[in-house]
């Protein structure tokens, strides 16, 4: 293995460790999820920019839609962080991969294989052991945004690859930007987080999205997408054992079998179709996670 793939793997590993804080982070913020979105966003922005240099701001159709995208899939996680488990939260998110081979089918025009019907079949039986687990009306409300937290996130993954031949780094930059304007209402809505809260906001926009995203960035350039992917696995993994550990939130059974069964489908999944395309001589779509 030369350096720079070695480089590249270390990158993407502490990327996946960096994401997968999000969950506890967002649970000790004691404050509206619009306003913790929407801080976050603003940090991360920040961040980005002042690493990335001066950005390209062409107004596209596919950059604005992925700003969109990864707007919503922001805003969502943490309104489902905040409203049911961490892990059922990161896990439901974690069906995107899915989503990207059917919702590609109408977007890309490149029809699902084989496996993907077998993933989505997976997958749904997966969520159904998630919303048995709780049927409390909270966490249904939690469990259903970071289903749709999944949806978006795989529309995000579709609208950055229609910008293969140009920079994307834009869509991201301006995702946080809308995120932090549609959350400034909400700022002044309840009684501000306390230091605490306010040292994880920080942690989550400048190491948990920021750096993460400057890291996946150029890891991403020196592995394969499917090696990075796999790698990545390690943020849904990681992000309920902080939560327990250090919140003492604990995910129930029924969740966990869920979990289990979505990411093992995903996986699979990603590693056939990785093989397809490698085959076919296509870049594979590897999604961004929040």
């Amino acid at each position: 293995m030369n350096s720079e793939k070695r480089k590249g793997i270390a990158a993407i590993a502490l990327c996946s460790i960096l994401w997968s804080t999000g969950g506890l982070f967002i649970k000790v913020v004691d404050w509206n999820p619009m306003a913790i979105a929407g801080s976050r966003s603003l940090i991360a922005g920040l961040f980005i920019l002042a690493v990335s240099g001066r950005p390209d701001f062409k107004f596209t159709g596919p950059r604005i839609l992925a700003a969109l995208a990864h707007s919503l899939t922001m805003i969502l996680f943490v309104i489902a962080t905040k409203m049911t488990s961490a892990a059922n939260a990161i896990l439901l998110q974690y069906t995107a991969p899915v989503y990207v081979a059917l919702l590609g089918w109408l977007l890309l025009k490149e029809k699902p294989a084989w496996h993907h019907w077998l993933a989505l079949a997976a997958v749904l039986g997966g969520m159904v052991l998630f919303f048995r687990d709780d049927l409390s009306p909270g966490n249904r409300i939690g469990n259903l945004a970071a289903l749709a937290s999944g949806v978006t996130f795989a529309l995000f993954s579709l609208f950055m690859r229609m910008q293969k031949e140009g920079s994307n780094r834009e869509s991201v930059l301006l995702s946080n930007l809308i995120t932090a304007v549609i959350a400034l209402p909400f700022f002044l809505k309840g009684p501000a987080p306390d230091f605490t809260g306010w040292m994880s906001i920080g942690a989550l926009g400048i190491f948990q999205t920021g750096l993460a995203l400057v890291l996946f960035s150029g890891g991403i350039k020196k592995i394969r997408a499917i090696t990075a992917m796999l790698i990545a696995a390690l943020e849904p993994l990681l992000n309920p054992v902080w939560v327990f550990l250090f919140y003492g939130e604990k995910p129930g059974s029924w969740a966990l079998i869920g979990g289990a069964i979505i990411l093992t489908a995903v996986t699979l999944s990603s590693i056939l179709s990785s093989a397809e395309d490698r085959r076919a001589g296509k870049p594979p779509v590897m999604p961004v996670p929040d």
